[in-house]
């Protein structure tokens, strides 16, 4: 997220540095994942939000043109990235533009992320849904000890050069609820887009300490990315907890979306072994937030769940 300065950085620089994160709060306080959408007005939103975060895209410590942003609320938890990624809007339409095709699309691109077990689209009158298993581990794991969350995925608001995508689910593990999960996108020009990809989920009481168990057994230790204030530390501190562990799962979704679209260029029966290699080597190059397992031990658990996936039927609780 954004980097803060020490004890030895100038006052003068430390409130300009302040201002602009002010102002990029700010900016961030756009529609909810849920609200209705206007095509036309979330478009200019969104080419204003790149005009915002502009200085945060060009200088950051993920040494890409990427912000990422956290919120913590009593029931609530959402991470947002906004990205600058090197493809035309043309492509980004073509993958995820169609209600029904973009659903089947959005599994291959769920289905890099370590604890996504498994994901198959439906297509109905009633809509096009994602079936989703979902892993407390990222370890390989048989479907019937896993979670089931089901996803709605909406209609695309689409625009001159704008695109929108949501998902949503009632329920989710540990007690959690109302997920979101919304990519948008503009076309920048000079064959490349400006996305912005919300994750977001609420949580009653339950819910909370459900979690704060899971923390506890499962990712103790573990960051994000945002770094704590805290002039006398000798070194970088980041969030942990809740926040820590909702920044980690956004950036793995921003970059399951990017190693998908970063493998269309290969030939069809290369692109899965392509988008597994994106992935892995995009998080490897933020080892203290993301890595959970050597190379080879992730190629071989995503190989067989990918062939896994391809039998259709979903199990779990």
């Amino acid at each position: 997220m954004f980097m803060h300065a020490s004890a030895a950085v100038p006052a003068s620089r430390r409130l300009r540095k302040a201002a602009l994160m002010a102002s990029v709060l700010v900016a961030c306080c756009l529609p909810c994942p849920g609200a209705p959408a206007n095509g036309a007005d979330d478009a200019a939103n969104l080419r204003e939000m790149y005009q915002k975060l502009m200085p945060r895209l060009e200088h950051n410590q993920f040494e890409r043109p990427l912000s990422l942003i956290s919120e913590e609320s009593p029931s609530t938890l959402k991470g947002e990235v906004y990205a600058v990624m090197a493809y035309p809007f043309a492509t980004l339409n073509a993958v995820f533009g169609d209600p029904t095709q973009g659903s089947k699309n959005w599994c291959d691109v769920m289905i890099l992320h370590p604890n996504i077990k498994y994901c198959h689209a439906t297509s109905g009158e009633s809509g096009n849904t994602l079936v989703v298993n979902v892993s407390k581990k990222e370890v390989a794991e048989e479907l019937g000890t896993t979670y089931v969350v089901q996803f709605e995925y909406d209609a695309v608001t689409a625009g001159p050069g704008y695109l929108q995508v949501k998902l949503h689910a009632d329920r989710g593990p540990l007690g959690t609820r109302d997920y979101q999960i919304v990519v948008e996108a503009v076309e920048l020009g000079g064959g490349r887009t400006f996305l912005h990809l919300t994750y977001a989920y609420s949580y009653g009481a339950i819910g909370r300490l459900a979690m704060k168990a899971y923390l506890t057994a499962f990712a103790h230790g573990k960051v994000g990315f945002t770094e704590i204030v805290d002039p006398s530390a000798a070194r970088p501190e980041y969030i942990g907890g809740m926040r820590g562990l909702m920044e980690r799962n956004t950036m793995r979704y921003y970059l399951a979306v990017d190693a998908y679209l970063g493998a269309l260029s290969a030939p069809p029966d290369k692109q899965l072994v392509q988008r597994l290699t994106n992935w892995f080597d995009a998080n490897e190059r933020y080892p203290l937030q993301l890595h959970e397992m050597d190379r080879q031990e992730y190629m071989r658990m995503k190989f067989d769940e990918y062939q896994r996936q391809q039998t259709g039927q979903a199990l779990g609780k």
